[in-house]
């Protein structure tokens, strides 16, 4: 081949052909491997130019110096075996830069053709960085990726060949399965042997005729855990993996354990089974809305009584329903309490479907269902029926009326002869009987405002009371009343009032709110001397009246209860007040009928404080 050449071949076009070769070539001669030849690709992957030619090695490239490649050459120099680098890396200072390179390379002896000596090395190489750094991209994208699955939170396996060997299984599947690194490598069927007899071995085997990915939700299998087979739930998917050729070469098994959901919903709707039954051996109607206030469920008593079908929206069942005089009252209330999330109460009328034109009484209530965060999550709402109850308070207000009728004119008759026996008494300077006739009369007195208090009940009940309304001096009323009160007790009235004047209003019924208020004010303040009574004007035109008390105060969650019908203060001093509880009901409803507002301000134990506003300027109002 040698001579071949050397009779063949010019050293010109020997030249060329090492000039224009695509690869890098380079002839390095002597000890000191001095540049002899480096075609143009060598010196670009040197980043060198012309100038290096005729240059020792390190003189030409510095930065090879303590690097491998330096004693890759002289091994050669020394041995004469041809040396081969893959990837090798080396340092290179390019363009001013110092850069990480990788090569491919062959280092071959030269030697001298008439004393076969050695005489310098040639090189061949081919610059892989990119490749290298393609590889290391990749090695860290396959690391990673590793790491996610297996570090996923899901359970993740890959089923090789329709043997289906494990070939990976991350950690949360290993745990799933119950079992440890082992497995991996062994069929599926070998490493889950509990697995027989259920579907998913040949669901996997059919997935190679069919090609298509196969998903399950909460999916029923029974794993071995600590020697039992135990129901577990799962969703999961097999997913194809195709190789080039369009060959399914392996499955992804991706698997999510739902097992505590699954039991979790079935034991909600067991318990929401229950519950239904139990809802519908209730003998109220029971109902519940979503957070939105969509009404989603009726029970059994519902449908029994409307005879409507299914579920549909509140104000289409209201008009059914409702009787008309009820319907806007009851949106209304809904609406507010909707808005506010709070719960409401209230009585309304229920068509009667087995009587035409007929009404009944039902009490409905409805609370809202909040979570942890307070955040509204439903409705629970119920329907009594309180026909009975009502027609029974009618019959009980008409047993009211007409008693208290009746019973007014015997103790208009006993009041004219216990004043005229107190009279006749005084002329025979019998003094001491006199004062009884006179105890008489108080009681006879006190008698006469229970009955006057029932029969303003019964005409609160029945729309009858009336307001009279017309000017009167409010300074002079108040004036007047705390005058009355005052010789009838021990306790110190203290007045605190600006100048009113001239209101419209009924003056018997506001005098009789504020000798309520008065004489409720000294009868639960035994233990004081005094009470205060302030008049002032607000900035809206109307006309506020307090009296405050030294007294017993009431409970915080029984103030909204004061103005109830026949409510009384309860407790081991209950004794000790007496009265129906029917006089801030009267009070209530007169100011509610002369367009203002009755509040009480209280504290257990240190006294309260009853107010009333109302406008100095006549507001119609219809009750």
């Amino acid at each position: 081949m040698k001579n071949f050449i050397k009779s063949n071949i010019s050293l010109d076009s020997l030249a060329m052909m090492l000039v224009q070769s695509p690869v890098a070539l380079s002839m390095l001669m002597g000890d000191d491997f001095v540049i002899k030849v480096a075609n143009p690709q060598m010196l670009q992957l040197w980043g060198k130019s012309q100038d290096v030619i005729g240059l020792r090695m390190l003189d030409a490239l510095p930065e090879l110096e303590d690097q491998p490649f330096m004693g890759f050459l002289r091994n050669v120099m020394r041995t004469g075996e041809p040396h081969k680098g893959y990837q090798q890396l080396a340092y290179l200072v390019r363009n001013g830069k110092k850069e990480e390179c990788y090569f491919d390379f062959i280092c071959a002896p030269i030697y001298n053709d008439s004393e076969n000596k050695i005489i310098g090395i040639s090189v061949v190489a081919t610059e892989v960085t990119d490749q290298v750094e393609a590889q290391r991209k990749l090695a860290e994208t396959e690391y990673k990726f590793e790491n996610l699955i297996k570090q996923s939170d899901f359970s993740i396996a890959l089923y090789k060949g329709k043997d289906l060997v494990i070939d990976m299984a991350n950690n949360a599947m290993l745990k799933t399965w119950n079992k440890d690194e082992s497995v991996i490598g062994k069929k599926l069927a070998d490493a889950l042997p509990e697995l027989e007899g259920q579907p998913f071995i040949e669901i996997l085997k059919n997935i190679y005729n069919t090609r298509k990915t196969y998903t399950s939700k909460e999916d029923e299998v029974l794993l071995e855990r600590n020697g039992i087979l135990t129901t577990l739930y799962y969703n999961f998917s097999y997913k194809p993996l195709f190789n080039h050729q369009g060959e399914i070469y392996a499955i992804l098994n991706v698997a999510t354990d739902v097992t505590d959901a699954v039991l979790t919903k079935k034991r909600l709707k067991e318990n929401e089974e229950k519950y239904r039954n139990l809802a519908d051996s209730l003998p109220i109607i029971v109902w519940t809305a979503d957070k939105n206030g969509k009404t989603d469920y009726y029970n059994k008593k519902w449908y029994d009584y409307t005879g409507f079908e299914g579920v549909e929206s509140r104000e289409k069942v209201a008009r059914k329903l409702l009787h008309p005089e009820d319907f806007d009252r009851a949106m209304e209330v809904w609406r507010i309490s909707n808005e506010n999330q709070t719960a409401y109460e209230i009585e309304y009328q229920f068509r009667d479907r087995t009587q035409e034109n007929a009404y009944k009484w039902f009490l409905g209530r409805a609370v809202p269902i909040k979570d942890e965060n307070n955040n509204l999550v439903q409705w629970i709402g119920t329907c009594t029926d309180i026909n009975d109850f009502k027609q029974f308070q009618q019959q009980k207000d008409n047993f009211l009326g007409i008693a208290s009728h009746e019973l007014k004119t015997p103790l208009t008759s006993l009041k004219l002869y216990s004043q005229f026996l107190e009279k006749n008494l005084r002329k025979q300077d019998d003094h001491k009987n006199a004062d009884v006739a006179r105890k008489m009369d108080d009681q006879i007195n006190k008698l006469t405002g229970l009955v006057n208090d029932l029969l303003d009940v019964t005409k609160i009940q029945n729309g009858k009371i009336l307001l009279n309304k017309a000017d009167f001096d409010f300074d002079e009323l108040v004036t007047e009343i705390i005058d009355e009160q005052q010789m009838d007790t021990n306790h110190k009235i203290k007045l605190t009032a600006e100048t009113i004047g001239i209101i419209y209003a009924d003056r018997h019924r506001i005098s009789q709110v504020m000798s309520n208020l008065i004489s409720n004010a000294i009868k639960y303040s035994p233990a004081s001397d005094s009470i205060e009574v302030s008049t002032s004007k607000t900035k809206d035109n109307h006309v506020l009246f307090a009296v405050k008390d030294f007294g017993i105060g009431i409970p915080e969650d029984k103030k909204d209860k004061v103005f109830e019908q026949y409510y009384r203060v309860s407790g081991s001093k209950e004794h000790t007040f007496p009265g129906l509880g029917l006089g801030l009901y009267i009070s209530s409803e007169i100011i509610k009928r002369s367009g203002g507002r009755i509040f009480v301000n209280s504290v257990e134990g240190k006294g309260s404080v009853f107010c009333f506003e109302i406008p100095v300027a006549d507001i119609t109002t219809n009750y």
